[in-house]
């Protein structure tokens, strides 16, 4: 087996969209959108001759507390061959002191289960004190009709939907330069009156723009009257459709214009071959006094199925300053309530 550094977009994503488990976290533009951002990233692929068998994407983030890598969604390889595994992990160890970092945190596109867990102790691997993007999704099943999906929806679910469908609201679907412009106004509105920090804009038009280079990412916008009332920010990679990001103002959720926006990106996800929608962060039931609940109960409206990842985990490279980086994470998460 041979572990290389990736060269060819083509051969990369032929790769990762071969695996069922895959989505964006690992595909070459979303590591594209990080180099425009002035980060360092790590692609490596591992070879069995000239044949792939494997292969993990990272960015190296710095900050104050110490410098690490961040691998989301991978690696991307057969787990139960565990001479793989081994040899993948090791290859993410090299790569890690290489670049002077004290952990890499990798939140592997693995369910949850107790074999996932053993696996990650096994490896040497400790649970990490913050996540790394979404552990916890809500998923539709792209392979039902739209009829079926909303058979299993909530009663609320599609009474919302008629109800929007009712106040003649027009969707349009655009990958404009207008377009993301206008997103990241309503985010801005739509942090201020959710009370969280909002993306910069330099931050989503750059990730827009480099998923707009392959055809990969639609806003999808609801108006009525030539006023937006909503917008989602999709991304459509392999099998997985991504509802990203979704913003609305007051008036948007007056006239309830999400579940429209939804049900028009699940039919594009159906012509692209998609074969999950993938709604992203649900939290618990029971939590709610979570600041993410109330979306969390709009998602779960739409019968979705839930998926627990397997966490993030650390592989800890320098312990003294990685101590560091625990305390301050541990009391930052108490404190976002995440």
């Amino acid at each position: 087996m041979n572990i290389v550094d990736a060269t060819d977009r083509e051969e990369w994503d032929d790769f990762i969209k071969s695996h069922r488990e895959a989505n964006f976290l690992q595909s070459w533009d979303f590591y594209e959108f990080h180099k425009k951002r002035g980060k360092r990233i790590v692609r490596r692929l591992a070879l069995d001759d000239k044949t792939i068998i494997g292969a993990y994407a990272g960015v190296v983030e710095t900050a104050k507390r110490g410098t690490y890598m961040a691998i989301a969604g991978g690696p991307i390889m057969d787990w139960s061959k565990r001479m793989v595994v081994n040899r993948i992990f090791d290859d993410i160890k090299e790569q890690g002191r290489r670049y002077n970092c004290a952990f890499v945190r990798v939140r592997p596109q693995l369910e949850l289960s107790k074999e996932s867990l053993d696996l990650m102790q096994k490896l040497g691997l400790k649970r990490a004190p913050m996540y790394l993007s979404v552990e916890y999704a809500g998923i539709l099943d792209l392979t039902k009709s739209e009829e079926e999906i909303l058979v299993g929806a909530s009663q609320g679910f599609r009474r919302k939907l008629r109800k929007a469908e009712k106040n003649e609201i027009e969707i349009s679907a655009e990958t404009s330069d207008e377009a993301i412009k206008d997103f990241c106004k309503l985010e801005k509105l739509h942090a201020e009156r959710q009370k969280y920090v909002a993306f910069s804009g330099d931050f989503l038009r750059k990730q827009f723009e480099a998923f707009r280079d392959n055809n990969e990412v639609i806003i999808y916008t609801a108006k009525k009257d030539g006023e937006i009332l909503a917008q989602n920010f999709m991304i459509f990679y392999g099998p997985e459709a991504s509802y990203h990001y979704g913003v609305s103002s007051a008036l948007g959720t007056k006239y309830s214009a999400a579940p429209l926006l939804h049900m028009e990106a699940m039919r594009e996800a159906r012509k692209r071959g998609c074969i999950r929608y993938n709604l992203w962060g649900i939290v618990e039931p029971n939590e709610t006094s979570h600041r993410f609940y109330g979306v969390s109960e709009f998602k779960r409206s739409f019968g979705c199925e839930e998926l627990r990842y397997t966490p993030a985990h650390d592989l800890i490279l320098k312990p003294l300053v990685y101590q560091k980086t625990k305390l301050v994470e541990t009391m930052r998460k108490k404190i976002r309530h995440v």
